[in-house]
């Protein structure tokens, strides 16, 4: 009988054997939909109230029992129980009941439906799969709408697999870390928190395995191959004897490369690259350093923005961006200021009718928009700059305008501090993301205004080949590797040191291994990645030779085809890493 395989989104490596468990908070329910009578009404509008009380009870309880390991993620529980306490989804589901005499539990779920019609439309992806917070929350209602006790993460008495529909932080903070081996579910990114809860806690997790509810039952025996994505249902021998040598392998590997990841990513003939990784919470600040992270290259601050029934004030932002820097010093701390559109904040500026978001009012053009919420948000970050770690750095920065705008601003607001006597480092470096193509063929010009460059490599990739690659027709067409990205690149690489300023790499291109030599090639400075990809890049830049990288990047320069680059890279890193290759996740295909 052949093994039944389920594919999935690999999140945080490693594989893992052990018994199914599935956790049923948060699973697809049979929701019943009745028409009440109107003496019924107030009824199920006081069971709707006493659902959301008992939930946010329960909430706030687990916030106060989390375990030691799990300390610093606390936090990331705040923003379910904002939404429990944010009157909008109650009302919401109430109006239902008031106006549509639907029962209670129907009247959650259509108010559900439609906060998630509006996610569906926001385009980036870190934004829209919050949709799974708001569903979790709901869920959590549902609960105690439909009288389910549900499995509790505190019952478990033995090592298991954790499966789930989706799995929220305050499940996670529930559970004795020793206990759970690996993480599996049906939704998710790889932006969910159950990505980023696996990764800090160093288990296997897959996301995104559609036909997991359907195909496995509790207390079978699964694989977990977080290497590929692939879960693996009652394995066979032969499954399990190439289980067992594939975690050999990976604990050995793993093992080699955590062994080397604090010392410094140089090169065999003394080239040395600065290792950042990229962030959006407080609690992932212990991945970084416990990964050999040198420093924060990207600070998402919007995260601080979303799920709250009011916007941050500058105190709240103040301490969050003086947490991080502390913690982080001497490591450098880049704080990017808000990278969002007005669709993010339609609760606080009411709405705002966008065609296409992505290329409408977001990031540096909203903020613009918005002053007082801007100049908030300068005024915390350059008060905290007086760590002296921390940088400050625009995103979607279009051309040279755009840039003394904002620029404006920000002296604006550095002449308002020090007539206040408020104290800041007035030496602090400010820079810019390169993801546009017009900044990227104005760099020379833009290189003059700035500190520094740090070049996002997905939305450049995204917005100079025209493709969407979350669309699964044209995602074949996201090739990091396209000759004109690569050209792009280097551009911007040599305008950058021409000024004399430094020039970085940050997104998904710098945390894959086969992309790694052709950036080491240009001479980049800084490599900014997730923290869990550290190691394995430290490891690639020590084990290669500048005088290889920059053969690679001439090869591939003078090459024609995405095709051509793709083979020419993997061909190099076979030649130097034969056997760690099947550790490697990597962004390229065969190409074209």
């Amino acid at each position: 009988m052949a093994v039944h395989v389920i594919q999935g989104i690999p999140v945080s490596t490693g594989v893992a054997l052990g018994r199914a468990y599935f956790l049923n908070r948060g699973r697809a329910r049979n929701i019943p939909r009745q028409n009440i009578p109107d003496r019924d009404v107030e009824d199920e509008l006081l069971r709707m109230d006493q659902a959301f009380s008992q939930a946010l009870a329960e909430l706030e309880d687990i916030q106060g029992r989390v375990p030691a390991e799990l300390l610093e993620h606390a936090r990331i529980i705040d923003s379910h129980i904002m939404m429990l306490k944010d009157p909008k989804l109650l009302e919401s589901a109430k109006t239902c009941i008031r106006n549509m005499q639907l029962n209670a539990e129907w009247a959650l779920e259509k108010a559900v439906a439609d906060i998630e019609t509006v996610f569906r439309s926001i385009e980036d992806a870190y934004i829209r799969e919050r949709i799974q917070d708001v569903r979790l929350v709901a869920g959590r209602v549902q609960q105690y709408l439909l009288g389910e006790s549900g499995n509790s993460l505190r019952s478990i008495n033995t090592r298991i697999i954790l499966l789930a529909h989706d799995l929220s932080p305050a499940d996670t903070v529930e559970l004795e870390v020793g206990k759970i081996m690996a993480f599996a579910t049906v939704t998710g990114g790889k932006t969910s928190h159950t990505g980023i809860l696996a990764r800090a806690m160093q288990i296997p997790a897959i996301v995104g395995a559609a036909d997991l509810e359907e195909s496995i039952q509790d207390g079978q025996l699964i694989i977990i191959d977080g290497l590929q994505g692939r879960i693996i249902v009652e394995p066979d021998e032969e499954e399990l004897a190439s289980f067992t040598d594939l975690k050999y392998q990976f604990e050995e590997y793993q093992a080699g490369i955590n062994r080397s990841s604090h010392l410094p990513a140089e090169t065999i003939d003394g080239y040395r690259v600065k290792v950042f990784a990229n962030i959006e919470l407080l609690e992932e600040v212990s991945s970084v350093l416990g990964n050999g992270g040198e420093g924060v290259g990207l600070y998402r601050t919007e995260y601080s923005y979303l799920n709250r029934l009011k916007l941050p004030d500058e105190e709240q932002l103040l301490e969050e961006y003086q947490d991080l820097a502390s913690i982080m010093f001497p490591g450098k701390v880049v704080l990017r200021t808000l990278d969002v559109g007005a669709d993010k904040f339609m609760n606080h500026f009411g709405g705002l009718d966008e065609a296409n978001p992505a290329l409408g009012l977001r990031a540096v053009r909203f903020c613009l928009h918005h002053m007082d919420l801007f100049r908030v948000q300068l005024r915390a970050i350059l008060r905290a700059s007086v760590h002296e770690n921390i940088s400050l750095m625009f995103p979607m920065v279009s051309g040279l305008g755009e840039l003394r705008q904002v620029k404006s601003v920000f002296n604006s607001v550095r002449m308002e501090l020090k007539k206040e006597g408020l104290k800041y480092n007035p030496e602090m470096p400010v820079g810019i993301m390169i993801e546009l193509p017009s900044a990227m063929i104005t760099a020379d010009i833009l290189a003059t205004e700035v500190d520094f460059f740090s070049i996002g490599t997905n939305d450049l990739i995204q917005y100079s080949l025209g493709i969407d690659r979350t669309n699964s027709f044209v995602s074949y067409l996201y090739q990091p590797l396209h000759p004109a990205l690569v050209r792009m690149i280097k551009y911007v690489v040599d305008a950058g040191h021409r000024a004399g300023i430094e020039v970085s790499i940050c997104g998904e291109m710098a945390a894959d291994p086969y992309c790694i030599p052709v950036l080491m090639g240009m001479h980049v400075d800084c490599l900014s990645m997730n923290p869990q990809a550290v190691p394995v890049i430290k490891h690639i830049i020590r084990q290669a030779t500048m005088e290889e990288c920059k053969a690679l990047l001439k090869d591939v320069l003078a090459s024609k085809t995405v095709g051509r680059n793709n083979k020419l890279v993997k061909d190099s890193i076979f030649r130097r890493h034969p056997s760690e290759l099947m550790f490697y996740s990597s962004l390229l295909d065969e190409g074209y």
